[in-house]
Order: C-alpha cells, then structure tokens, then sequence
C-alpha cells in the first residue's frame, strides 16, 4: 500500500527528501504520518499531515528541521529534512490514519513495510 523510498548516507548538516507513493484508492482522504526506528529503540513518530495538508505536528527532536507535505494528486507524503544530524540515523517508514491525532498516537491503518534506511555520519 505504502512504499517510502529517498533514504541515504548524508554527513551531519546535510539535507534528504523522503517520499512514500500510495498504491489503491485510498490517500487523500486520510492523515499522513512519518515514523522512524533506530536500531535497539522503538518506533517513534516524527511527523504528521492532516488530510488536506492543513494542519501539521512534530516531535519535539524534529521542529524545525523537518517539514511534512503531501500531493493528494500523486497519492504522495514527502518528508523534507534539513540540518540533519547523526541521532537522526533510522529506519523511516511512512503511514496513514484516520485523523493526525490518530497518527501522532501510531494508531495507523497500514502495515509498516520496509522503510527507507537514513544515515547520518558525523
């Protein structure tokens, strides 16, 4: 349903785009969310979009550096993130939810998937 790709190695203050294409019907009528796992650590949101891009949150680790978007056209989440640092290194996976409450709170209505693999060198 979900595919995230647009990970890499970039070194500490660099920049990197994440996109997640949609597959289906279903996109533009659902909040979108990024989430990412480090390796021995949970799962943590990271960022959130309300359906019609309206409305948007962040971790706190995030602001400020990050910035959601979505293209309900190309059934597209994209994750823009600057000023990258090394604790930043995950896996990121991307996901949909009823509302962007929903999505801050992992309640999501699709498998995880693979992710895309970001890594941060300092």
């Amino acid at each position: 349903q979900l595919q995230a790709f647009g990970g890499g190695l970039v070194q500490a203050g660099g920049s990197l785009r994440l996109s997640c294409a949609a597959s289906g019907s279903i996109f533009s009528n659902y909040a979108g969310g990024w989430f990412r796992q480090a390796p021995g650590k949970e799962r943590e949101f990271v960022a959130a979009i309300r359906w019609d891009g309206g409305s948007t949150d962040y971790a706190a680790s995030v602001k400020g550096r990050f910035t959601i978007s979505r293209d309900n056209v190309k059934k597209t989440l994209f994750l823009q993130m600057n000023s990258l640092k090394p604790e930043d290194t995950a896996v990121y996976y991307c996901a949909l939810g009823t509302s962007l409450v929903m999505v801050q709170r992992g309640a999501v209505i699709n498998s995880w998937g693979q992710g895309t693999q970001v890594t941060v060198s300092s």
